[in-house]
């Protein structure tokens, strides 16, 4: 009974969580009108992969509870895609992407064969996604666009599914992609909080100068 409670709570928290993930990111990018430090190519990965998993429980019939988040997460990238493309002056780009990312989620459930290889290269899909943000970071050296927030509640939720994916369906490939991307949202989550904390301390310096 307690287990079961558990679960609800993790499932719900989760789902809470993610309505709301990706909007401290939207706000920080439509206020800065700018998009320094946030890497287009980490964003593109992630909705793959994001489409992939999503694809992946539908096909198996997972229970719903477990993956409902991600059309909505999926939505919010879809949002923080047009919003990146807008301020890069590229905001035509946008009918190729749909065009591409539509044609390739209806090729997943062509064949099983080939969701079940999407799937096993998931992971890998989704850490180069977070590898590609970091090295966005490196290279900027400015997280001023970068929401530690968002990170903060992806690291959180990642960790939840840890927990959710053990006690239900116990699939270890999928199990093993939660587990990678917690560490991977931590270490960005690590990265650009000295960053900001940076950027407050010269802002509150400059006041008094």
């Amino acid at each position: 009974m307690e287990s079961d409670m558990l679960l609800h709570i993790a499932n719900f928290s989760t789902l809470f969580v993610c309505m709301v993930l990706k909007f401290p990111q939207i706000f920080v990018l439509m206020r800065a009108k700018s998009t320094t430090g946030v890497s287009l190519n980490s964003l593109l990965l992630e909705l793959i992969g994001f489409i992939v998993f999503v694809t992946y429980q539908m096909y198996y019939n997972y229970p719903p509870p477990t993956y409902l988040e991600y059309p909505i997460l999926i939505a919010q990238d879809v949002i923080l895609l047009l919003l990146i493309l807008h301020y890069n002056g590229n905001l035509r780009q946008s009918l190729i992407y749909a065009l591409v990312f539509v044609g390739g989620w209806q090729l997943l459930t062509v064949k099983k064969w080939i969701i079940d290889l999407a799937m096993s290269l998931c992971t890998f899909i989704s850490a180069t996604s977070k590898l590609a943000q970091l090295q966005c970071l490196w290279r900027s050296k400015d997280s001023g666009q970068v929401s530690a927030l968002s990170w903060g509640m992806a690291t959180y939720t990642c960790m939840a599914r840890i927990y959710t994916t053990t006690v239900t369906t116990g699939d270890m490939q999928v199990l093993v992609r939660f587990i990678v991307m917690t560490l991977l949202n931590l270490w960005v989550l690590l990265t650009v909080i000295p960053t900001l904390h940076s950027k407050q301390k010269n802002r509150f310096a400059f006041q008094f100068e």
